[in-house]
């Protein structure tokens, strides 16, 4: 059996804090007079903070000093910190606990490869923190994603191929970014946002340990793009 690195994003693949990134987000975007929707919270996903911000600018047609876009910055994250002090397990989404428990037991490697910068926090809460052999959040890289450099770094700390990893992620720009690094993107959500991923699945309810098996050992590859959603 190869082994392989498998990465996960955080934010709407292992927990659901776009829920809590939204409240805080239009919280902001309310204070500066810039309407902000849920369809436009899904452009944020897998964004950094700092240009999810330019984006709610961009769109409220606004400009503002860098102080205060940098005090802004601070504010939702304290906003958002507030929803992620009360986090438990119960907030990890559907079978994210078996996958990754199987994944250990055939000792594959895993890493956390996320744009938030409060990963740490967030994994502690939910008590995940010791799952994973390498975390690269948005303190550790110059450039987000669509970037490839939060996976390649994970890859790098795993001590694996970027060929040889696999990348769980719910946004359209980290499937950009795990493609550029030429790692198996793996699509949880719609299909119809993640249409550029290798596989797409509505959520870890639909990923058999045979799939998981399968691609350990190299039986599923990067070369097919395909919906896999139905495949139980």
């Amino acid at each position: 059996m190869t082994k392989k690195g498998f990465i996960f994003d955080l934010d709407g693949v292992i927990v659901d804090t776009a829920k809590y990134h939204f409240l805080a987000w239009k919280k902001l975007a309310k204070g500066v007079g810039v309407d902000f929707t849920e369809i436009q919270n899904e452009q944020l996903k897998g964004v950094s903070r700092q240009k999810s911000l330019e984006k709610i600018l961009e769109w409220g047609n606004k400009t503002l000093s860098e102080e205060e876009f940098n005090r802004l910055m601070s504010l939702k994250n304290e906003d958002y910190l507030t929803y992620v002090e009360n986090m438990k397990e119960e907030e990890i989404l559907p079978d994210v606990p078996k996958v990754l428990n199987f994944l250990i037991s055939k000792e594959q490697p895993l890493a956390l490869g996320s744009a938030s910068k409060n990963a740490h926090t967030i994994l502690d809460k939910v008590n995940l923190l010791e799952k994973f052999d390498a975390i690269v959040d948005g303190n550790g890289v110059k450039i987000g994603k669509p970037n490839p450099e939060v996976f390649l770094n994970a890859a790098k700390l795993l001590g694996v191929n970027p060929n040889d990893c696999i990348v769980f992620e719910d946004a359209k720009a980290g499937i950009e970014a795990a493609n550029a690094a030429h790692m198996i993107s793996i699509g949880i959500g719609d299909q119809s946002v993640l249409n550029e991923a290798d596989y797409v699945f509505k959520d870890f309810t639909e990923i058999s340990l045979d799939f998981l098996e399968d691609i350990m050992a190299n039986k599923i590859t990067k070369q097919t793009k395909t919906n896999l959603s139905n495949d139980k």
